[in-house]
């Protein structure tokens, strides 16, 4: 019993003909049974939106890390009320903050240049609290097969329009949720593949699209290893890149 995940992110059509890196980052790591998982889109406008993205996401594990790793802790093995995951949250979206101004000092650029959006994950066996700052989605899987979207994609007031990490209102917007119950499988991803996952008409996931996510991580032992290109084809592929040209990302998980 345990958790399999696996993240992948590649660039998008439209960056590789521009030659623009790829903006999206996600991973993940497990500590016994509490898995933590963390994407991000780096803003297109910004500059050096790649680094961001990816010192977010850093970032967040290292948090993460930190409060396992402590002797005295007993981590997140006790469920967190929807205040006490804000809290966490807030803490984790601080420190995020922190390493971009800090970066950004180093470099010298303005941290609006690492502008990226968040979205974070805690799971155990028995609960999930997630958090969301900008567009993108996290699915949830639970026994009895249904998937549910735990936050409507942040889309701002004007078309192609989010909230970022370094947002002054990033707090005011961040989106917080605890789900209690045995979730079996977890899916974030950037707002890339939103087109293709999400049914826009009532924000309601798209089965068919995950449900094969889902069986792939159930019948591979050791997901993401060095024989292992499913996801890396998948996202790669014509069929996807023929609805989608932007930067796409996929952090799957699944308990069992």
């Amino acid at each position: 019993m345990g958790w399999k995940a696996i993240a992948r992110y590649v660039t998008g059509t439209s960056h590789q003909e521009q030659k623009i890196p790829c903006q999206d980052c996600g991973n993940y790591r497990i500590f016994k049974d509490v898995i933590v998982g963390a994407v991000a889109d780096g803003a297109g406008s910004a500059k050096y939106s790649h680094f961001g993205s990816e010192l977010a996401v850093e970032t967040v594990i290292k948090c993460f890390a930190d409060i396992n790793e402590l002797p005295d802790k007993q981590g997140f093995t006790q469920p967190l009320s929807e205040m006490e995951a804000k809290e966490v949250f807030t803490k984790f979206v601080k420190e995020v903050i922190t390493a971009l101004k800090k970066q950004a000092d180093h470099k010298g650029y303005s941290v609006s240049d690492l502008a990226c959006t968040l979205l974070v994950f805690i799971a155990t066996p028995e609960w999930v609290a997630a958090m969301q700052i900008g567009d993108g989605f996290i699915v949830m899987g639970s026994q009895d097969g249904e998937y549910q979207m735990l936050f409507k994609p942040d889309k701002g007031e004007f078309f192609n329009e989010t909230t970022f990490v370094t947002s002054a209102n990033a707090l005011e917007e961040m989106q917080v949720q605890v789900i209690s119950g045995k979730q079996e499988f977890i899916c974030a991803s950037t707002d890339g593949l939103e087109k293709v996952a999400i049914r826009f008409s009532d924000w309601k996931p798209h089965a068919p699209f995950f449900k094969p996510l889902e069986e792939y991580l159930r019948e591979t032992d050791k997901p993401g290893g060095n024989d292992d290109n499913y996801i890396n084809v998948f996202l790669n592929s014509e069929r996807l890149n023929s609805r989608t040209d932007d930067d796409k990302t996929l952090l799957l998980c699944l308990f069992e």
